[in-house]
């Protein structure tokens, strides 16, 4: 069975292939002979009831420096393909929302990876608050005197943009912090949307968990070791990728939240998990596949292959 695959990703130029989990999984689909072609969101165009896109057809290959070759460019009809990867990165703003629904117009019938719908209800820092007990003390608002109780309620905190990715704006304040009320006038200047304040868990230090699922089943992990100097994990901002295991009560997590991954359609999903506390559900643009291979766990972009292929 030989599938039509649209990937709707950030420049291909840029990938680091070395790390990037969408390369990962148009490599395995190139490998079981899908064809692929790659366009940019900016390209969708929806007129007399049909959503199209420019873009290359695409092959791609593992060197570092070469790794894609591309076809003339050309206008498609995305009705005619089989299924869409929705792959660009955050942020999760009214583009992307509007990328989703412009995908819900050929959507199911054209298969779109993650399910755009539920994308758009299941922002990362939100979706989360469907498991309360499974997370860390945790609070969402702009009132600055609510942020402050909050504070001094649980002591260091960790600030950060609701709809913000790869470690961005991410901030570590304590009851002492001098600098607090700047942070807030700096947050109410750059973000529309109210923000984020979590407990801070000092588990971070031994690791935060990225523990990837597949049709709502676990499917490996990588542990990111913050910098000596920094309380962010994100690889984009210098943290390390670590081999790990899972522990009962990150499988309890991950049995807790599954069933409804995948009544949802979220085949690629990606948690964080700090000591006893699952902090985000990333449903966007999960990355970590190509590093739990690295260190021998499973060939993640075959398990994601494996699940689209059931569905067509």
């Amino acid at each position: 069975m030989s599938l039509k695959i649209a990937v709707q990703c950030d420049p291909i130029e840029l990938f680091n292939i070395e790390g990037d989990s969408t390369f990962a999984m148009m490599l395995e689909a190139q490998a079981r002979g899908h064809s692929l072609f790659y366009y940019h969101v900016k390209t969708l165009a929806y007129c007399n009831s049909k959503l199209s896109a420019e873009g290359h057809d695409v092959t791609v290959q593992d060197v570092k420096g070469a790794h894609y070759q591309l076809g003339p460019k050309r206008r498609i009809d995305l009705a005619t393909q089989d299924v869409i990867l929705m792959r660009q990165d955050p942020p999760f703003d009214m583009g992307y929302i509007t990328a989703t629904h412009l995908l819900d117009m050929i959507h199911p019938k054209t298969l779109v990876v993650n399910d755009p719908a539920e994308v758009r209800n299941a922002p990362e820092k939100l979706f989360i608050l469907k498991f309360p007990d499974l997370m860390p003390p945790t609070l969402i608002t702009r009132d600055v005197s609510e942020i402050d109780a909050f504070r001094r309620e649980h002591g260091d905190v960790i600030l950060k943009p609701l709809y913000g990715n790869g470690g961005a704006g991410v901030y570590r304040t304590s009851k002492q912090d001098q600098n607090f009320s700047s942070l807030l006038e700096m947050f109410s200047q750059l973000y529309n949307e109210p923000y984020i304040a979590q407990k801070y868990l000092p588990d971070v230090r031994k690791g935060d968990k990225r523990i990837i699922l597949v049709d709502g089943k676990v499917a490996g992990a990588i542990n990111r070791i913050p910098a000596e100097h920094d309380n962010r994990s994100n690889m984009h901002v210098g943290g390390q990728a670590a081999p790990t295991q899972l522990t009962k009560r990150e499988h309890e997590i991950c049995e807790a939240i599954g069933p409804d991954l995948k009544k949802r359609g979220l085949i690629f999903t990606g948690i964080d998990v700090i000591g006893d506390y699952m902090t985000e559900i990333n449903v966007t643009s999960p990355t970590g596949i190509r590093q739990v291979k690295r260190f021998g766990g499973a060939d993640i972009a075959s398990l994601i292959m494996d699940a689209i292929e059931a569905r067509r």
